[in-house]
């Protein structure tokens, strides 16, 4: 079986002319190294991969295939889709970037190893995803499109990010009305939702999903730093503790609410006294996945190519895993008293 793995960011969507960013070139990178790894370890599985020129190739077995600029990567990723068994794409959602890409392989008869690309449209909007788990009955965090309001709805403080965003892109925290008239007498505001903040502890769930079905992973401590107004994200802790019957039930009632994810999915909440408040959904994988394996000692990719499978196989549960740091760099001016409280709720501690 060959499968092409197309990550966005190193694999030629980065627009020549100017360096890719370090930081998401990191990233991805280590998304992409582990995901690699873990499909070459499946017997009878060849990886190709597209490469930014301006990057190294990948190591062998892998197939490298050096991309020269973004437009040249589009034609590419189409000729590939049709000529390949499956392919798995990492990408942002961004400017619907990561939906472009699952409708080109769907669209061209390809087997997406992704969610379906209508999933990834109703998550790639976090004011769509916060409309359909509502309607589920699930806990959401509200989000209002900041053009559509003259005033925030309460006193705050609030969180603004664009609706599409990936990660902690352009996310700030407004502390009062007096900062939320300021960013909007200054700040390009078209695009971008308000939300309110909500206390506790950032954290997010890894998960499997198939047909509305979902197989929890690990739960994970993000570190979000705060410096001044703008959000960061560093990395946290990967299997910080069990997955309790409310966070499965969580991840149950996520998967029945957008039944086309598929594959790996997270989904970014704040842990508060309360329970999980849910942020967001990323149809895709995400920069915990790097570490997901040595945590759970899973084959996470053999797992997904399993529940692909018909009937599926479903993926042995996670009994204990083992947390693992992943540390991305701290920003150096970040100070101790920028970075948000990370301590686990009684219902995220291990038990």
């Amino acid at each position: 079986m060959r499968i092409l793995v197309c990550e966005f960011v190193t694999g030629g969507g980065m627009p020549g002319g100017e360096p890719i960013p370090a930081g998401l070139a990191h990233e991805g990178d280590l998304m992409l190294r582990a995901l690699v790894g873990d499909l070459l370890a499946v017997p009878g599985v060849e990886v190709v991969a597209t490469r930014d020129a301006r990057l190294p190739p990948l190591p062998p077995p892998a197939q490298s295939i050096a991309v020269a600029d973004s437009g040249e990567a589009w034609a590419l990723w189409k000729h590939l889709a049709g000529t390949i068994d499956a392919v798995w794409p990492i990408a942002p959602e961004t400017d619907g970037v990561l939906e472009r890409l699952s409708r080109l392989v769907v669209d061209g008869g390809g087997r997406l190893l992704n969610s379906a690309p209508d999933a990834v449209a109703i998550a790639a909007s976090k004011s769509a995803t916060a409309t359909a788990l509502a309607a589920a009955g699930l806990p959401v965090a509200p989000a209002w499109h900041v053009d559509a309001v003259d005033d925030p709805p309460d006193d705050g403080p609030w969180v603004v990010k664009p609706d599409d965003g990936a990660g902690c892109e352009d996310t700030r925290l407004l502390r009062d009305r007096a900062d939320w008239a300021r960013w909007r007498a200054g700040a390009a505001t078209a695009g971008f939702i308000v939300q309110p903040h909500i206390a506790g502890t950032a954290a997010s769930l890894s998960m499997l999903c198939r047909d509305g079905q979902a197989w929890p992973l690990t739960v994970n401590t993000q570190r979000v730093a705060l410096s001044g107004s703008l959000f960061a994200y560093q990395g946290g802790i990967i299997g910080s503790s069990a997955i309790t019957p409310e966070l499965s039930a969580l991840a149950r009632g996520v998967a029945a609410a957008l039944p086309g994810l598929a594959g790996y999915v997270g989904v970014d909440f704040i842990a508060t006294p309360d329970g999980p408040v849910v942020l967001e959904i990323n149809p895709r994988l995400t920069t915990s996945y790097a570490a997901i394996g040595r945590a759970t000692g899973m084959n996470v990719a053999a797992a997904v190519l399993g529940l692909l499978q018909d009937p599926p196989v479903p993926p042995a549960p996670v009994e204990r895993p083992q947390p693992v740091t992943l540390d991305l760099g701290a920003a150096s001016h970040r100070t101790e008293k920028d970075e948000i409280p990370f301590v686990l709720p009684t219902f995220l501690q291990t038990v």
